[in-house]
């Protein structure tokens, strides 16, 4: 970072350098990053950001921007950079050990909370590859009269997870390590099962913005040729582990609602719903299993 007049650097001057680097680089949101880059630096808020504007900044203050800016332009998610993700109106602690929580995924907690509203004092759930732990340490702090199992196949991703839980005061979070349901004690019945497995087909994984292609951690992305291969399992494998009339609610990527409408119908599922996420977007299908 280089000026002909070092003293012209103010929080103004260095928002807007940041601004168009980023734009330039083709960096989607530039000034809301370069906004969140500097608050981090400064330990700034936004608001003091916009209200000390005309503030000069001083050389150690410049370098650990500077270093935060060289992160970005390497296309490293802001949300790693900052070490946190809000969900459900809750901080989360994120790294590349897990999935960057996203809005997308609130409506599945959406409809884990609704579809369970007659249980909700007493509310035993699943959640399947809870990477970061946001869905289950949501649900448990919405309902803390419930007991939720959280379990995921990465050992990494269970500690950000069970880190979440114990900072967010989620205690009534149970944490397991293995693959989907073998996770878990044959015998275990759950009122409710929710998963955001991954979804994204073998051949659009190059495809994906960098940020997440070369960030993110690909098992928690990859979900085999179509898109489906860990879907089908959950739907497939949910029946033994649900208890009388239980609810399963699976996210999904754009899409692969009809196919997965219909992995519900086969496996016995009824009372099925698609809701669309905040864009839109056909995101969660869940249902109620019936017993045959």
């Amino acid at each position: 970072m280089t000026a002909p007049h070092p003293q012209e650097w103010t929080i103004e001057t260095v928002l807007r350098w940041a601004t168009d680097d980023f734009r330039a680089r083709g960096i989607e949101s530039p000034r809301l990053d370069a906004e969140l880059l500097l608050g981090k630096a400064l330990s700034f808020t936004r608001i003091q950001l916009i209200a000390d504007a005309k503030r000069a900044l001083e050389p150690d203050e410049l370098g650990p921007f500077r270093e935060l800016v060289k992160r970005r332009r390497a296309r490293e998610p802001v949300a790693y950079i900052l070490g946190v993700r809000e969900f459900y109106g809750r901080p989360f602690r994120v790294d590349p050990r897990v999935l960057i929580p996203r809005p997308d995924t609130e409506t599945l907690v959406d409809v884990a909370l609704e579809r369970t509203r007659d249980l909700s004092m007493c509310v035993r759930a699943l959640d399947l590859c809870t990477g970061s732990g946001c869905v289950a340490v949501t649900l448990a702090r919405e309902r803390p009269t419930s007991l939720v199992v959280a379990s995921d196949a990465s050992a990494d991703a269970l500690a950000v997870a069970r880190d979440n839980a114990l900072r967010l005061g989620a205690y009534n979070v149970a944490f397991r390590r293995g693959d989907l349901f073998a996770a878990l004690d044959p015998a275990c019945r759950f009122d409710l099962v929710t998963a955001n497995p991954p979804y994204i087909a073998g051949g659009e994984l190059e495809e994906l913005q960098p940020e997440i292609r070369d960030h993110e951690p690909r098992l928690a992305l990859a979900g085999g040729r179509d898109g489906l291969a860990i879907v089908r399992r959950v739907v497939a494998g949910a029946r033994p582990h649900l208890a009388l009339a239980g609810r399963l609610a699976i996210e999904i990527g754009y899409g692969q609602a009809a196919a997965a409408v219909e992995l519900f119908v086969d496996a016995g599922f009824a009372e099925i719903e698609v809701r669309r996420d905040y864009a839109r977007v056909e995101r969660v299908v869940s249902g109620v299993l019936e017993r045959v």
